[in-house]
């Protein structure tokens, strides 16, 4: 094994993606939100940089092609798990979150069976867009999450501050309020709009591999 900078790149990455899970273990919200956003943002951009650095300095390996795709896979399935466990959209987030996780799974499935044929099912440029539309939309929902709970608006868009102007019988301020719900409102729709959008391009990507696959499921007669 050759440990280049961009393989390293590639292990970090690797390990960053249960990282993600862990902020929630450790830490209460809205630091986990934060901290995890901005874990899975550093990830995604060294997924950039390695594969950019071994092309430029010519350090392509066998190891970063094998951990490179299992990299990015579970950052995705980690990061949405989290996510449709944590947000308060989760209903509207589990059939797109199902669509990328059946197609990881079957994809993975299909490459497995084909073994030294797995090169059939090479990475397609639509693939690529499919998972930078992932990232893209993950990162927002975690964005989401923080409005949700750094403005303390987990319950019905009211923070302790509000809560207790009600009480005192003082009032509230409601700038505030529809500065913050405009806010979550926004990451959270941008966000559900983007994993839809990458959930049917996962669909459209895990067609073309089963159609590339069909001639090696065939029978011999």
């Amino acid at each position: 094994m050759t440990w280049t900078i961009p393989n390293i790149l590639t292990v970090l990455r690797l390990l960053a993606a249960p990282g993600v899970a862990v902020m929630f273990l450790y830490f209460t919200r809205p630091y986990a939100d934060w901290f995890a956003l901005l874990l899975f943002l550093g990830a995604a951009v060294t997924d950039w940089f390695d594969g950019y650095l071994a092309r430029a300095w010519k350090q392509e390996t066998k190891l970063g092609a094998m951990l490179d795709p299992i990299a990015d896979k579970a950052m995705v399935v980690i990061a949405l798990m989290v996510i449709v466990g944590y947000s308060s959209m989760s209903p509207w987030l589990v059939l797109p979150a199902t669509v990328i996780l059946f197609r990881e799974v079957f994809v993975s499935g299909l490459r497995e069976f084909l073994g030294d044929t797995a090169g059939t099912l090479k990475v397609t440029k639509l693939a690529k867009w499919k998972t930078t539309l992932q990232m893209v939309a993950i990162a927002v929902l975690f964005g989401q999450g923080v409005f949700e709970h750094y403005f303390g608006m987990s319950t019905y868009g009211m923070d302790a501050e509000m809560v207790a102007a009600i009480l005192d019988g003082r009032e509230p301020d409601l700038h505030g309020l529809w500065w913050k719900l405009e806010g979550m409102i926004w990451a959270g729709h941008i966000g559900l709009a983007l994993l839809w959008i990458a959930a049917a391009l996962t669909f459209i990507t895990g067609l073309d591999y089963f159609r590339k696959a069909i001639p090696y499921l065939k029978d011999s007669s």
